[in-house]
């Protein structure tokens, strides 16, 4: 596949390792048409988990669709803290009865936690019942990041046109990284990156809606 590449700056730090200074050239490219392609498909696969709520006297039985196998299933109080999980044993419609009458009167959400997305879905337990808040309910896209040779393309949708921060770090000596670049992305639903990395071993920090997400880069 060719594609055409743009280029805007050129980062030159010093790193030391083995006692030996050595250079990390990290060139950023504006746009590429492969990392256009990659945020269409990102966009193609990624689905919200459809949810139904079915409640009786005790029971709140949830249903999921569009999950696949490995998708972690979570209810967190507002704190963040996991008060349960369930790993999605398989691709399709999930369907699980939960006993919520046994929490706290309190705020809770059910997390969806898929390759590309993070849904939420906020409920509250009374002195009476479970409330569903169905207006409530948000989807966060998570970064996608995919290495080809010396590049290394970095996508992200922000429907909301949050504000996304990017840090790269390279490694000076085993375990121990520094920052080499940073930038703030704000104002647009559609992030599209291309780094050119020399040699050398890397990680990318990217932090978008209060969540934080890690790749190392090993070139």
């Amino acid at each position: 596949m060719f594609f055409n590449v743009y280029i805007s700056h050129i980062f030159v730090p010093l790193n030391v390792s083995n006692g030996s200074f050595m250079k990390n050239v990290i060139t950023i490219a504006k746009k590429g048409i492969l990392a256009g392609a990659l945020l269409v498909s990102v966009l193609g696969f990624a689905k919200d988990a459809k949810v139904s709520v079915k409640k009786d006297a005790k029971v709140t039985s949830i249903t999921l669709e569009n999950v696949k196998q490995g998708d972690l299933i979570s209810i967190k109080d507002t704190n963040g803290i996991v008060l349960l999980k369930k790993l999605v044993a398989s691709a399709g419609t999930y369907q699980k009865g939960f006993d919520l009458t046994g929490l706290p009167i309190g705020n809770y959400f059910f997390e969806v936690d898929k390759d590309l997305e993070v849904q939420t879905i906020p409920f509250k337990i009374n002195m009476i019942n479970v409330e569903f808040n169905k207006s409530g309910e948000t989807t966060n896209y998570k970064p996608h990041t995919k290495q080809e040779g010396d590049y290394v393309y970095l996508t992200k949708f922000c429907p909301n046109h949050e504000a996304t921060i990017i840090s790269i770090y390279g490694e000076i000596t085993e375990g121990d990284y520094k920052l080499i670049h940073s930038e703030k992305i704000e104002n647009t639903q559609k992030i599209e990156k291309v780094f050119k990395l020399n040699k050398g071993n890397y990680k990318i920090k990217i932090h978008s809606n209060n969540k934080e997400y890690t790749k190392f880069i090993n070139n």
